[in-house]
């Protein structure tokens, strides 16, 4: 260890970057988790190389707490992604400049307003051009993006963010700190009003942006980058509940040309883009409602690549060799939703109903069936065992097909009867028939109603600013499933579909777990954070406004000739580096 070299870069940085740095050097964080967390903090990838040749290096396979981190489960013909998704882009010679790529993705399930779009078909066309402050790094590091470095005062609570200079707008004009200003304005009383108000937002000078917010939180870089896809910078003047198909405009690579929401998307490069001119003359999006559709266009040479897919309908692309498959160990899951607050789910009895349902599932056949091996198992909370400070001596609900008829006898509802909603997304129709099957052993009835994505959404969260608690997402169905995209870490689902109403379709309403989650949020160390999620993790298994099954590994897939595509996992690709091979 090289003990001058790591004082003087510890006199450049701040305390919370110091405890980090620290812990990686009394061997307590693991390489692999100190590049995660470092770039959260905001250090840069020069400055964390340098720390870690001054340390001496360490075993990069080791979890945080020093025992084996837990695999990704895959079937043998499965392609893993490399961690470094946001790896430099291949030398120009390695890919030709031009060509259009198309895309094949999930249909639209709601406008394009980037502040309330809420499914991965409305992400995908949008963050083509609109860009965040903080960007995907390796894996689940944070890179810059539209904030070329971002750094937090001694407890958390503020964040400052450097502004990358010379970023121009589609339509004309600087990106400026004025532009930040007014967009987490407009957040703050929608997808950020967790975390800052209105006034918690001020320009220093034209390039450097200052967050104070409500609760300390050691973690917000990840609430303004492609995790949390609303927060997306858009113009000063861009009003709330403008669609951007109506009023283009961002500072990424590629201009919206043409949008139809029954066919797809086309777009231009951007050849003033700030990260150079892209390789693509142009994008096209191709948007279908059928996964299946979606494999047999990039099969049949209709499509480059595809989004996101379910591996139920996959074997072909997996035995492919003109295929490029990467599968993205994460956080995404499935939810099982019921509604809490009123109806044949809420008080003593609907708690009953709820814990018959999460006993009456077989979560690993599940996983061995509907997911074929791809994926973690879950215990009806979300934080996921890829996350570092997942606390894995929770004990794991198993199976208990007495237990749970017991349960509805208990609750005067035997051979419950109910109709059970979900999407014709992916893998969920599937998921939902198993479940059907699965429960029916314990004496439920369930009518299955799956339905396109272009009306579910309704039937989850039909109105998004009722006013009876909690305010926001309401007047939806009681009983279903719903997808939850895959985040670098848990806090948006934590705040969206527990703590506050805008997801919340369960109608969850406990002081308790927001308490919990204030706590975790204002933890600003790993040791800290693991205490701090215990809590988080017993309240929502005990209380099970949601039951869910598991955690799934997000598949995407393109032509061995396409290289430079980052996937996020959550129906974001970045193709600014993109292109065709020879």
């Amino acid at each position: 260890m090289n003990r001058s070299q790591l004082r003087r870069l510890k006199r450049e940085v701040g305390p919370l970057e110091n405890e980090l740095i620290d812990a990686y050097a009394a061997g307590g964080v693991s390489r692999r988790n100190f590049l995660v967390r470092g770039s959260v903090l905001g250090l840069s990838v020069a400055t964390m190389g340098s720390l870690i040749s001054a340390c001496g290096g360490d075993d990069d396979t080791a979890s945080p707490d020093g025992t084996s981190a837990p695999d990704a489960t895959s079937a043998p013909d499965a392609t893993s992604a490399p961690d470094a998704t946001d790896a430099p882009a291949p030398p120009a010679g390695e890919i030709q400049q031009g060509g259009t790529l198309r895309i094949a993705s999930q249909r639209p399930g709601s406008p394009l307003d980037p502040v309330a779009m809420d499914n991965i078909g409305s992400y995908t066309p949008v963050v083509q051009s609109f860009e965040y402050l903080c960007g995907k790094g390796e894996g689940a590091a944070l890179a810059p993006m539209l904030a070329e470095s971002w750094s937090p005062n001694d407890d958390g609570s503020v964040w400052t963010f450097k502004l990358r200079a010379g970023v121009k707008w589609h339509k004309g004009g600087d990106f400026t700190s004025a532009d930040v200003v007014a967009a987490l304005g407009r957040l703050a009383g929608a997808n950020l009003s967790a975390s800052i108000t209105p006034d918690s937002v001020k320009a220093i000078d034209d390039l450097t942006v200052e967050v104070n917010l409500i609760n300390a939180d050691g973690q917000f870089p990840y609430l303004v980058s492609p995790y949390n896809p609303q927060a997306s910078m858009t113009p000063a003047d861009y009003e709330l509940g403008t669609l951007f198909d109506q009023r283009p405009d961002g500072t990424g690579a590629f201009i919206l040309d043409t949008y139809d929401i029954a066919t797809g998307a086309t777009y231009k490069p951007n050849k003033d883009w700030w990260g150079g001119v892209p390789y693509l003359d142009g994008l096209e999006i191709l948007f279908s409602d059928d996964n299946a559709t979606q494999i047999n266009g990039l099969l049949g040479d209709q499509a480059d690549a595809v989004i996101q897919f379910a591996v139920s309908d996959a074997d072909a692309l997996f035995n492919n060799d003109q295929v490029t498959v990467e599968s993205i160990r994460g956080a995404g899951h499935r939810q099982i939703w019921f509604n809490v607050r009123e109806g044949t789910f809420s008080g003593e009895n609907g708690a009953k109903i709820r814990e018959a349902v999460a006993l009456g599932i077989d979560r690993q056949a599940l996983i061995d069936q509907v997911l074929q091996g791809r994926g973690d198992i879950g215990n009806d909370h979300p934080i996921a065992p890829v996350y570092e400070f997942w606390d894995s001596s929770q004990p794991q609900i198993e199976r208990d097909v007495e237990r749970a008829k017991a349960l509805l006898d208990e609750a005067g509802v035997p051979g419950l009867a109910i109709t059970m909603h979900a999407p014709d997304l992916q893998e969920i129709p599937l998921l939902a028939e198993f479940v059907q099957s699965q429960l029916k052993d314990i004496g439920m009835d369930i009518t299955l109603n799956v339905e396109s994505t272009a009306t579910f959404y309704d039937r989850w969260c039909k109105v998004y600013d009722s006013t009876t608690p909690p305010a926001g997402c309401d007047g939806g169905e009681e009983f279903g499933i719903v997808d939850y995209g895959n985040r670098g870490t848990p806090d948006r689902y934590l705040v969206a579909a527990y703590a506050t109403g805008e997801w919340n379709s369960a109608h969850y309403l406990s002081e308790e777990f927001n308490a919990a989650v204030k706590a975790y949020q204002a933890t600003v160390d790993l040791p800290s954070r693991k205490e701090a999620i215990k809590p988080v993790q017993q309240i929502a298994h005990d209380d099970r406004p949601y039951v869910i099954p598991y955690f799934y590994n997000t598949l995407t897939a393109y032509k061995k000739n396409v290289q430079g595509i980052i996937s996020t996992g959550l129906g974001h690709y970045y193709c600014g580096k993109a292109g065709f091979t020879a």
